[in-house]
């Protein structure tokens, strides 16, 4: 049975470092429907608003594990980690549909010891440039599903008020006494148009 998490909430993944291999990440949103305004007035925006969901990895000390963008995150450009250990199942430039928009496959036991936290964040490309926020996103949530019962684990909805926001670190997956928790965060971060940005806040 999913549990439902609010913020701040941690959940144990793995009850004592066993009996949970591959986890899928899904992470989801929708665009929120604009107000309706006077009949001559221009709409909000002319852009699809493109949510990224990235992952980072980071040590025991919470840092990244390399102060290089390719070497420690998985995210749109590099979609695989460790042999497979991280695969990111691909960008979704819209939000458009129900369901996870975007999905990150984790295989537990692969993850090497020297990575201790993996942070997903989401933010919105070119925010600055388009003149959007995650005030214009609805319905965002993070979901863990263990892949070997196809069943999902819990979930975590971002319900919170996140407008002139462009980032979101949503959660983490982190390592503590050899045994695997999850932990819903929901941080919003005002400037990651790029992802750099957000990157950046780890090192």
């Amino acid at each position: 049975m999913s549990v439902n998490l609010k913020k701040g909430q941690k959940i144990s993944l793995t009850k004592g470092g066993g009996g949970l291999g591959r986890v899928m990440v899904g992470l989801g949103w929708d665009e929120a429907k604009p107000q309706k305004r006077g009949f001559f007035s221009k709409p909000t925006t002319t852009f699809d608003i493109d949510c990224d969901a990235s992952v980072f990895l980071c040590g025991e000390n919470g840092k990244v594990i390399s102060e290089k963008l390719e070497e420690a995150c998985v995210y749109f450009k590099n979609l695989n980690y460790g042999n497979g250990a991280i695969v990111h199942q691909g960008d979704n430039l819209t939000g458009a549909g129900e369901g996870d928009d975007e999905q990150i496959m984790v295989n537990l036991p692969s993850i090497p010891a020297n990575v201790s936290r993996l942070v997903f964040v989401v933010n919105i490309y070119d925010a600055n440039v388009r003149n959007q926020h995650f005030g214009m996103i609805e319905n965002a949530f993070i979901r863990l599903v263990d892949m070997a019962k196809n069943t999902e684990i819990c979930r975590f909805d971002l319900s919170e008020n996140y407008s002139g926001m462009t980032g979101l670190v949503v959660g983490e997956i982190y390592r503590h006494n050899n045994e695997w928790k999850f932990n819903a965060i929901g941080q919003a971060v005002q400037e990651a148009s790029r992802l750099g940005s957000l990157f950046q806040r780890y090192m």
